[in-house]
């Protein structure tokens, strides 16, 4: 099942192995099951410290265990993790074998002293890029804490259990029989929600910082600019993030970035990560802005600092801050659409595709992401039928050639969706409105994926500086905003193309603008 790159860099990675493992398999007669058996089979070949067991009798087959020699308790994949999996399947390996993780000691502190008995369900698609991040996140916590589970499930190796308990968006993880969550979550973030304690704890030594020079709030491409751009001025730096790299986590195919002919968001996000690393940048993950104040101006220690308040309850000073908290999808506002989150109503066609295979679809929106959804979406679902409320579409004609040449896509055009209908537990349609004839229609189908623009993360800023009619901070040629001291970047502010190069020096721009500012103070 691996070819031989992929047999040689997951022989370098068992060669990391401290201490020996075994794969406990439990296997049916199925082909699914096969294919796991030849995928352990040769996980085993490449390591004299692996062994394979197949007397396994776990209620789920085909699945199978990674375990420390000796033991049962570990990682249980029902699945065949290849795809975007296949890091997760390496993680699993080398962790149980002994090999550390590249996490911070609190974080294992933390996961170590926690005395619940959690069972984690993890359902996932291999297409899936923000699965993995839940999948390595409760494995490292079922590896190093033996009263924790993980059960890593392919939703579309088990459509039962996916129907009967009604999931239609991944990742979907479940705890102790019950949801715990929808979509992508960190460890540090799962830890927050099972210790309660631990928010208390990290507003804390948040508010004990000292002030910043520059003080970016957010981490994608605008941030992520920003911050190396004040680092290397030698001033004191700090980036505080609700997490990193924001919404181009959820990018897949990146071709426009200009000297990187193709990428997709999740790598283009570890590079910015790793970079801002390599300066002396505080960073501050895991943590929601909720408002922003003036600079002091009495007499006191806080005199000229510019501080933000975050919805931990903590309080953060700088000298001057650069905003570039991003933007988020567009919702369509309708009745249905809220109800029938995650019931069949979805926002990321890659994620939760798999789910819909065989099904009939829509997409909603005839921009760049609306017909790249359809195209991604047209080679798993049954059928794409794509609204667009303008005459015409609007994405490239590059998208649009393609987007025609694919026989299970229905395109319409002048069509307002005004309704997304359903059964109680999930869609079962779409009503519109033909904007020529002015009819009402319906179309039977049981997924829905909205993809029509953005709105800007600037709630949290009203009446503290000046905002566009659509939300957007005002900022002049030197990014500044009203507010002195304080800059922003990136989709969040008036700049009117929302693309990820743009952001990038828009950010390095916010930088150099507030070290204009610092120095002239």
């Amino acid at each position: 099942m691996l070819d031989d790159t992929l047999k040689g860099q997951l022989q370098t990675y068992l060669g990391m192995l401290r201490q020996p493992i075994q794969l406990i398999a439990s296997l049916d007669g199925s082909d699914n099951a096969t294919e796991m058996r030849t995928l352990l089979q040769e996980i085993a070949s490449l390591s004299d410290k692996v062994t394979l067991d197949e007397t396994g009798d776990d209620v789920r087959k085909p699945s199978f265990v990674i375990a420390r020699e000796g033991e049962t308790h570990g990682v249980r994949f029902a699945a065949i993790p290849l795809g975007h999996e296949f890091t997760s399947l390496v993680l699993a390996l080398l962790w149980t074998g002994g090999h550390p993780p590249k996490v911070e000691q609190d974080v294992l502190d933390q996961i170590r002293a926690l005395e619940r008995d959690l069972n984690f369900e993890v359902y996932m698609s291999l297409s899936c890029h923000n699965c993995p991040d839940v999948v390595q996140a409760t494995t490292l916590m079922t590896v190093f804490n033996p009263r924790i589970q993980t059960t890593v499930i392919d939703g579309a190796l088990f459509q039962d259990e996916v129907n009967d308990r009604n999931i239609m968006a991944v990742p979907a993880t479940f705890m102790n029989g019950e949801m715990f969550a929808s979509g992508r979550m960190l460890v540090e973030e799962i830890l927050a929600k099972v210790d309660t304690g631990v928010i208390a704890k990290e507003a804390e030594k948040l508010n004990a910082k000292a002030p910043y020079d520059v003080l970016v709030v957010g981490g994608g491409p605008a941030g992520a600019a920003a911050a190396i751009y004040a680092a290397r001025k030698g001033i004191r730096t700090g980036i505080v993030a609700e997490r990193f790299g924001g919404q181009v986590n959820d990018t897949l195919a990146i071709e426009n970035f200009i000297s990187v002919k193709e990428t997709d968001g999740p790598k283009l996000v570890m590079a910015l990560e790793e970079h801002v690393k390599s300066y002396d940048v505080d960073i501050m993950p895991l943590q929601r802005a909720a408002g922003l104040a003036e600079p002091e101006k009495a007499d006191n220690k806080h005199a000229g600092l510019i501080e933000v308040k975050l919805e931990s309850g903590a309080t953060l000073r700088s000298k001057s801050v650069i905003l570039a908290t991003g933007a988020r999808w567009r919702n369509l506002n309708v009745p249905g659409e809220e109800a029938y989150k995650n019931k069949g109503v979805a926002y990321c066609p890659h994620c939760d595709g798999p789910l819909f295979k065989g099904k009939h679809v829509a997409v909603v929106g005839g921009g760049n992401s609306g017909v790249e959804a359809a195209i991604d979406l047209a080679g798993v679902v049954g059928h794409v039928t794509l609204l667009q409320f303008d005459t015409e579409l609007k994405a490239d004609a590059v998208l649009q050639r393609k987007l025609r040449t694919l026989e299970n896509v229905t395109i319409l055009t002048s069509a307002q969706t005004t309704e997304v209908t359903g059964d109680g537990t999930r869609v079962n349609g779409l009503t519109y409105t033909d904007r020529v004839t002015g009819e009402s229609k319906h179309i039977a189908l049981e997924g829905v994926f909205i993809q029509i623009g953005l709105v800007p993360n600037s709630d949290w800023l009203k009446g503290t500086l000046n905002l566009s009619k659509y939300g957007e901070i005002e900022i002049n040629s030197h990014n500044a905003t009203s507010l002195p001291g304080v800059f922003a970047a990136g989709d969040v502010t008036t700049v009117p193309y929302k693309q990820i190069i743009i952001a990038m020096g828009e950010g390095a721009n916010a930088a150099l603008g507030a070290f204009d500012y610092l120095i002239r103070q």
